[in-house]
């Protein structure tokens, strides 16, 4: 069986978000199971030297609407990652956000349907609306697809004129393919024409049937119900290894919990912190509203006069950023670091006792999982996948504080419970023991994924 994974972003060459991290490591654990091909844009900031990349030779063409359009294909040699390059599609400085976009993703779309066929894919498995279109192109193939949702609220709705602009006939422009308010929707070409869809985790493919989650396509989605699974992501537990890390100061294990915390030492003397012992909170991620960051600014005030140390690092809302600025400033204890790091990410995970997510939804989350691997306890909002991955007062992987009631005092209430938690150092020792040995990996998802691949066959 062969199977092409299209995504617009794989970690480490792009990543936005999760996306990027679930394309690198999906395919890793699939590729032990079938022939697994990735494809995705080379950017013209992805650094093909660094990565070997070579052009495999040939300019291929596109007849889409009476124009021309070339791409090449790129390839590190022994890698199952395929990168097609047009200037259109990947000469951008960021990935998402241009005002071509419709056409730049359609291309992209276009190209994925070329391979598949090129190389003779048996299933092709596409991820969110940047791919979507190619399970209508994929059609006439005759070959299986598989459509997996990430984030429903991102769905690349664009003007009508991208149908002619695509050549896509305007049949499919009614409100059971690809209208939607009178624009396309590139989203809902995925949902009405792959064979299978799915959600990166259970909760969170119920809860996009709802209107309150299903971003104005919960009825749509209720027509094809049937082809609806929702699978829980894992992470790579290979790159996420507190034992082999080499961006943290100090490896360490479930064993040797004591190395975890000189972790947590050092990174309190780069804050010019002595008292070692106050409990390190930390939040990492995109600073905007599905991620619950108004409720979470709302208690810094709370926070600035407790014994404990909280830093937030991410990038988004300009406004968000200016004042996280300002209140780290006239809160001692509270820190933001602006942008995203990689390594002091993992420093973080290495360091802290707690990990905020207080997201109002999730599809799936993966930062609860890294937490757990490195030995910090998470605090989550009930929603999505974290109600499918995090659990208090139940023996399941992994172990935390969840609140249900999305507020800044149900957020808070589970801070303080955590200050409780932490303060019990023999209960609170062995919580981070359990999770450390949790299986977050993909293994359970890529067995999934096989399941629902063979039966396509």
């Amino acid at each position: 069986m062969k199977v092409l994974f299209a995504s617009s972003e794989i970690y480490p060459y792009s990543k936005s978000g999760g996306l990027g991290d679930v394309a690198h490591s999906l395919p890793l654990a699939l590729k032990k199971r079938c022939r697994m091909v990735s494809i995705t844009p080379l950017y013209r900031f992805i650094d093909r030297k660094k990565f070997n990349l070579h052009s495999l030779g040939t300019t291929y063409t596109l007849q889409i609407a009476e124009k021309t359009y070339t791409y090449e294909l790129f390839q590190a040699k022994g890698s199952d990652t395929l990168f097609v390059y047009n200037d259109i599609l990947c000469e951008t400085e960021a990935l998402y956000g241009y005002d071509n976009d419709a056409l730049r993703f359609g291309l992209f779309s276009y190209m994925i349907a070329a391979v598949a066929e090129r190389i003779n894919a048996d299933i092709v498995h596409l991820n969110d609306w940047h791919t979507a279109l190619a399970a209508l192109l994929l059609k006439p193939a005759a070959i299986k697809t598989v459509f997996s949702i990430h984030n429903l609220a991102y769905q690349g709705i664009f003007n009508k004129k991208t149908l002619r602009k695509l050549a896509i006939d305007k049949r499919y422009f009614t409100m059971e393919g690809l209208e939607f308010y009178g624009k396309v929707n590139f989203l809902k070409a995925g949902i009405a024409y792959s064979n299978i869809i799915t959600t990166v985790s259970p909760t969170y493919a119920k809860e996009i049937l709802t209107d309150q989650f299903g971003c104005g396509l919960d009825g749509f989605l209720k027509k094809h119900e049937a082809r609806l699974k929702g699978i829980l992501n894992g992470i790579d537990t290979l790159f996420f290894n507190p034992e082999k890390d080499r961006t943290i100061g100090v490896n360490f294990d479930a064993v040797h919990l004591e190395k975890k915390a000189e972790n947590k030492r050092q990174y309190y003397r780069t804050l010019g912190i002595e008292e070692n012992d106050k409990p390190l909170f930390i939040f990492i991620g995109r600073l905007v509203e599905q991620k619950g960051i108004s409720v979470m600014m709302e208690m810094l005030k709370n926070l600035s006069k407790e014994l404990l140390e909280f830093v937030i690092l991410g990038e988004g809302e300009k406004e968000t950023e200016k004042k996280l600025l300002k209140l780290s400033k006239k809160y001692q204890n509270i820190h933001y670091i602006q942008g995203y790091d990689e390594a002091l990410s993992h420093q973080l995970y290495a360091s802290a006792d707690f990990l905020l997510m207080p997201s109002l939804f999730e599809p799936c989350g993966l930062n609860q999982m890294i937490a757990a691997r490195y030995g910090t306890v998470p605090i989550v909002h009930s929603t999505g996948g974290l109600k499918d991955s995090v659990f208090e007062q139940i023996e399941k992987c992994i172990q935390g504080i969840v609140f249900d009631d999305f507020s800044k005092e149900g957020c808070l209430g589970a801070v303080m419970r955590a200050l409780v938690l932490y303060r019990n150092k023999k209960t609170y020792q062995s919580m981070v023991k359990f999770d450390m040995e949790c299986d977050v990996s993909f293994k359970r998802s890529a067995k999934a994924y096989m399941k629902i691949y063979r039966e396509l066959l």
